[in-house]
């Protein structure tokens, strides 16, 4: 059975069971064979960011209220105890690393300072932390794992893998039998101030795909942002243009477990069979 566990009692992270193990890791190696068919390449991002890096995405800007920081103890006064379940601010360090809420952001610093030989593909997977206000188990977790796969090169490049996985995830959920709606987002991804800002807003750049509220992947433009952040430039010398395509892993997971009920066995079965269902190469 998998546990949830969390402070003050709230469900905010989950030890998973070995059936919620395997179908999990299933799902993540389809969602990668669907990368890796499509020439991505892969990497291994780390769980924590300096500070500094993930200030060049304005995410303390725009998500303040989803972001954690890490740091380590004070320990000008030789003893650290925590009282209540909590260390107070006189007993840490100042923070210099933050805990990222997408696994994006590794694949743009990997290329940061890179001339792109030509469009390029990765994927990867990383935890992700968001605090939120209220937590829902695997529906909502303070930390959970995110597949992406990220297309960095011309505009026309990220557009087509948009649109080219986008229809693997409509394709594998309609062999899941699993009733999943296309809908813009609203999230602020860039800053107000920013003409991409009114640009996002006349054209949306986020679609989530969602089962009932609950969204499970996206698929996301960043037009030249990521690509100008961090000197990420094309064969011809202009910034490189962004897009990727996001799967919450744990919100599968419930999804399937809503949509099987307590057979992971089940669960498992349907998952491969309709990977076999999805096409990917020769779109």
């Amino acid at each position: 059975m998998t546990r949830l566990t969390g402070a003050a009692g709230a469900p905010a992270l989950a030890i998973l069971d070995p059936a919620a193990t395997r179908l999990l890791d299933t799902l993540d190696a389809v969602f990668t064979d669907w990368g890796l068919r499509a020439g991505a390449e892969e990497i291994s991002p780390p769980p924590l960011y300096p500070v500094s890096d993930l200030e060049k995405f304005d995410v303390y800007d725009n998500f303040p209220h989803l972001a954690w920081a890490a740091t380590g103890f004070d320990l000008a006064d030789g003893e650290v105890k925590a009282v209540d379940g909590e260390f107070g601010p006189g007993t840490l360090q100042q923070a210099r690393y933050g805990l990222p809420h997408a696994t994006c952001y590794g694949a743009y610093l990997y290329h940061e300072g890179d001339r792109l030989p030509g469009d390029t593909l990765l994927t990867l997977v990383n935890r992700c932390f968001r605090h939120e206000e209220r937590y829902g188990g695997l529906r909502r977790l303070a930390s959970f794992r995110m597949r992406e796969i990220v297309a960095l090169g011309s505009h026309a490049h990220t557009q087509d893998v948009i649109a080219r996985f986008g229809r693997c995830i409509e394709d594998f959920a309609t062999a899941l039998g699993l009733g999943l709606e296309r809908q813009a987002a609203t999230d602020p991804f860039f800053r107000s101030d920013d003409a991409r800002a009114l640009m996002a807003r006349l054209s949306p750049v986020k679609y989530e795909y969602q089962y009932g509220d609950l969204a499970i992947a996206s698929v996301n433009t960043h037009r030249n942002f990521f690509g100008e952040r961090c000197a990420i430039l094309k064969p011809d010398g202009e910034h490189a243009h962004t897009s990727c395509v996001a799967f919450g892993l744990e919100r599968w997971l419930w999804v399937l477990q809503d949509r099987f009920g307590t057979d992971p066995d089940a669960a498992l079965d349907a998952v491969r069979r309709a990977a076999d269902a999805v096409t990917v190469a020769d779109r």
